[in-house]
């Protein structure tokens, strides 16, 4: 069987990914506070880490099962906790997203934080690494400290910076976020002290093979999933994104909602505990459909486009949560695509309104109005990132939404389909909206006597990269999703006639993408590690 290519770089690159911006936060927070010093050495620490992240997609082997890149090294004997990192076609280009998302914020801080810099550059570059940690790690107790690091710089940076009320905010979304963490970690400690070991594969062997007790796994499983939800979030554990996002930097609100609680769904939850996610599956559908109808109808009323940016993540997040408890493989497939597509764009469209908000002090949409005579780069980048967000052919935003809703609709319910195509036309009536309120129309008195420059070089330089993505994963999905598949493993239905059936709604679905996608196949469970099957 091949193997990845396994050099010197390639044994430690997940290291090096997790240690670089670690060290950059340790410089940064060791230099002087001057001469903007903290800027360009995160700049430059962010730009060496997406350099190292595309080592990932070169030497990965598409047509491999399994993880690649392992390191797995014995660090606390008892209890048996290992440095156990390693990445698949589900993590891979999760990675590559927050190396890509990374250099992005610092320029979007550039001139947004003008003082502390030192903190605000050395928590975000510990959030990058504790970012990177949530998707590498393959030892459970490993996974939950880059889990709980990911919330103290969010919580931090959201006191220090919010724009009106940050320290309400902060402890809002750290006391949603932390709550639930108590749980797992009970529910993790309960896995060991059943099993002996925290390693994930061996746990997936486990606890599909009947051996622990089934009324205590359900119970494990529902902790597992409700820290997940929040932090997703999924409705209606919603009640912390508004403010956050109203108040969060523009570096923390690209990375805020969706990235971390989705993957640890697909990984933890029915990776983990398949039987226990089907059982609960109708009822996340339910919600997963009401958070894209809940969502967008909020987003059009929203006068404030922070708050509508919040409304609109709630409602795409959801279809993502669709995606991944329909159960099938093609539905899985196009949800990890639209969280790669949501990243970008979102990344794109919080670069562009931090821009306004810094050039016009005011985030309230009826302040503007005939920007685009004005600041016509900024306007036409803004319709380019909303039209991929509104999911436009030809444009990224395209790709995941068309295999979420035909693998909902052929595979698992009709009515739930339209319903939740009905919140993507929604979800065009409000960003179009903004648009025009932006942008068009009568200039406002605030475009009058505020006159700005339009898009700076610096702002240019990060997202033309960004829009040109767009418009390739548009065109070219199947670079991404021939990696892709070969990570998602959805659990087969019960029955051998339902397995079935889904098989063939999935392949005739997927004749609608062919062309573009690629043929997608059914991939079976994962296969127990070696030190499980014996």
């Amino acid at each position: 069987m091949m193997t990845a290519p396994m050099t010197s770089i390639g044994q430690s690159i997940l290291t090096l990914i997790l240690l670089v911006p670690l060290a950059g936060a340790i410089l940064v927070a060791l230099v002087p506070d001057r001469f903007k010093l903290p800027n360009w050495i995160a700049l430059l620490t962010t730009l060496a880490t997406f350099v190292l992240t595309l080592h990932l997609p070169a030497h990965f082997i598409s047509g491999q099962s399994g993880f690649q890149f392992e390191q797995n090294l014995p660090w606390i004997e008892s209890p048996a906790i290992f440095y156990h990192v390693g990445v698949d076609g589900l993590s891979l280009w999760l990675v590559v997203l927050v190396g890509l998302l990374a250099p992005v914020g610092v320029i979007a801080s550039w001139n947004a934080i003008q003082t502390r810099s030192k903190i605000f550059y050395s928590l975000f570059l510990i959030q990058q690494t504790a970012m990177f940690g949530v998707f590498v790690s393959l030892d459970l107790l490993l996974y939950y400290g880059f889990w709980e690091l990911s919330l103290v710089p969010m919580a931090i940076l959201i006191a220090m910076y919010g724009r009106k009320d940050g320290p309400r905010a902060a402890l809002k979304f750290f006391l949603f976020t932390f709550i639930p963490s108590a749980p797992l970690l009970v529910a993790i400690l309960w896995l060991y002290a059943r099993t002996g070991t925290f390693n994930f594969t061996d746990l997936q062997y486990q606890t599909a093979s009947g051996v622990l007790p089934a009324g205590a796994l359900f119970w494990v499983a529902l902790a597992f999933l409700f820290a997940f939800a929040v932090k997703v979030p999924v409705f209606p554990l919603h009640g912390w994104l508004a403010d956050t996002y109203n108040e969060a930097p523009v570096a923390l609100a690209m990375v805020v909602a969706g990235k971390l609680g989705l993957y640890s769904m697909l990984r933890f939850h029915v990776g983990l505990f398949s039987v226990q996610a089907r059982a609960i599956a109708p009822l996340l559908i339910a919600l997963a459909v009401i958070g894209i109808l809940y969502g967008a109808c909020l987003a059009l009323v929203q006068r404030d486009f922070w708050r509508l940016m919040a409304f609109a993540a709630l409602s795409h997040l959801s279809l993502i949560v669709l995606a991944i408890y329909g159960l099938t493989f093609l539905g899985w497939a196009g949800g990890v695509y639209q969280i790669l597509s949501h990243g970008v764009v979102d990344g794109a469209l919080f670069l562009l309104l931090g821009a306004l908000e810094l050039r016009y002090a005011t985030s309230l949409i009826g302040s503007y109005g005939g920007l685009a005579a004005k600041l016509p780069r900024a306007a036409s980048y803004f319709v380019i990132a909303s039209l991929a967000m509104i999911g436009l052919p030809m444009l990224s935003g395209f790709i995941g939404e068309f295999l979420i809703l035909s693998s909902t609709f052929a595979g698992v319910s009709r009515p739930w389909a339209v319903a939740a195509t009905l919140g993507v036309i929604l979800g065009a009536a409000y960003m179009l909206w903004l648009v025009q309120r932006l942008f068009y129309g009568p200039e406002s008195a605030l475009a009058v006597s505020k006159p700005s420059a339009d898009l700076r070089f610096g702002e240019l330089a990060v997202l033309t990269p960004l829009v040109v993505l767009m418009l390739v994963m548009g065109l070219a999905p199947s670079l991404w999703l021939n990696s892709i598949r070969a990570g998602v493993h959805p659990p087969p239905p019960p029955s051998p006639a339902a397995h079935a059936s889904v098989i063939l709604s999935d392949r005739s679905a997927a004749k609608g993408v062919e062309g573009s996608a690629g043929v997608f196949r059914i991939a079976g469970p994962t296969q127990p590690s070696p030190e499980a099957a014996r």
